[in-house]
């Protein structure tokens, strides 16, 4: 029957979408508390900085070397593997209150982080068929904005500088292993190993490439100083996880309708539209004084200026691609990504420093300016494509892909050009 055809791949895919949600709930929650508690503690913002910088770094590293350990173990032991190990580092924070010991901790979830949501999503892909697969990464990608929200609220139900909080992120990382452990489900085809080729890249589509580093460093920024500020700017912690869930909602309820407006326009005119967007909402959240529901509403249009930013830019980059290029280009989005995360919270701490916790939003408001200026300039340079040359927007480049780079494969010869551009491939080049 077609209903048993769509119905069964979506049941068996009901124990990975829960595993999700568990780790993805105990990581949220410690995103919001880490910034909270090291300024309890008395750590510099450059050093709240350090801990988003060092779980980015260890979730590029990730990238790069948790496939070994599933070639070698399997999909369901590397996954109990990294689950422990990320549970342990849980409990480490309250333990060993330093900042270096938290930063190393911070790389350390990053990496498992990384192993396991390239364990869940191979999953996924393997259960999904061509009828369901949309439907899948729809219910996917809601899942994630839905429980890093809850996992957000869940700082205010106890004093950050307790022990409950960091033992509440521990036991829900832990409980994600019970799913994925039991499931009768068939581990899913081996890794995809490419090559990472960040040249080629570029010459695929300046735009993108650019665009999805920047992206990285503003939102790397925020997901790593955004709970310092809040906290900071209310004098609520509370307030501040509602600020950071408004965020999110935002970047929620604008991911879809973005996307399907790119499919009828040209791909850069949103992405300079969103960017602008958050520009003034970041603004706005420098220079007006706090009062609470204003103060959440902009945070809301931040959150829905910033977030979709990356499905987009990775969509007009797919745009380019050939089909049998998508798991090279998903994979080196990833990690151009993950490299402007990792270089975004450095840059904004010292904004914190300087110019206090609303700095964080000048950061991104130049970062996003300049965004817009090297957008405008590639605009200026090539007429986008014709809407029935493009993909259709798909919610899926909105969240992490489970490919991987191949750290033996990059060369130096990944760094030049291997074949020069001649005046004829510059006057029929297509990538805008």
């Amino acid at each position: 029957m077609p209903g048993s055809t769509f119905l069964s791949p979506m049941l068996a895919a009901g124990a990975i979408l829960l595993s999700v949600a568990l780790l993805i709930m105990g990581n949220g929650l410690q995103v919001m508390l880490l910034p909270i508690r090291g300024g309890l503690e008395g750590f510099s913002a450059l050093e709240v900085g350090l801990l988003g910088s060092g779980y980015f770094l260890g979730f590029v590293v990730g990238c790069v070397l948790t496939p070994r350990l599933i070639m070698r173990a399997g999909h369901i032991r590397t996954f109990a593997a990294l689950v422990s190990i990320a549970s342990a580092a849980a409990l480490g924070y309250p333990i060993g209150v330093d900042s270096m010991v938290w930063i190393v901790l911070r790389m350390i979830t990053g990496f498992c982080l990384a192993g396991l949501y390239l364990v869940v999503e191979s999953w996924l892909n393997d259960q999904a068929t061509n009828e369901t697969r949309g439907a899948l990464i729809s219910i996917y990608v809601t899942v994630n904005f839905t429980v890093i929200t809850l996992g957000q609220m869940l700082v205010t139900l106890f004093q950050p500088d307790s022990f409950v909080l960091f033992s509440i992120a521990s036991v829900l990382v832990s409980l994600a292993a019970v799913p994925i452990v039991m499931t009768r489900s068939s581990q899913p085809a081996p890794i995809t190993i490419v090559r990472f080729r960040p040249v080629r890249m570029f010459r695929l589509s300046p735009t993108g490439t650019v665009s999805i580093f920047l992206i990285g460093m503003a939102t790397g920024s925020f997901w790593s100083l955004g709970p310092a500020y809040a906290s900071a700017a209310s004098g609520s912690i509370r307030e501040a996880a509602l600020f950071m869930s408004a965020a999110v909602l935002g970047g929620a309820v604008l991911q879809w309708p973005a996307g399907k407006i790119s499919d009828s326009m040209d791909r850069r005119q949103v992405l300079i539209g969103l960017a602008l967007f958050s520009i003034v909402a970041g603004g706005a959240l420098v220079v007006l004084p706090y009062a609470t529901w204003p103060w959440l509403a902009i945070g809301f249009a931040f959150g829905a200026g910033l977030l979709p930013c990356y499905a987009i830019a990775a969509a007009h980059i797919f745009d380019f691609a050939d089909r049998a290029d998508y798991v090279e280009v998903s994979a080196g989005l990833l990690l151009i990504n993950g490299i402007g995360s990792t270089i975004g919270p450095l840059v904004s701490s010292l904004s914190f420093e300087l110019l206090g916790p609303a700095g964080i939003f000048v950061t991104n408001g130049l970062v996003f300016a300049i965004l817009v200026g090297f957008v405008t300039v590639r605009l200026a340079r090539r007429e986008g494509l014709p809407e029935e040359e493009k993909q259709n927007f798909d919610l899926g480049t909105s969240a992490a892909v489970s490919v991987v780079a191949d750290d033996e494969a990059i060369h130096l010869s990944d760094l030049v050009i291997e074949e020069p551009i001649t005046a004829q491939d510059e006057a029929t080049d297509p990538v805008p």
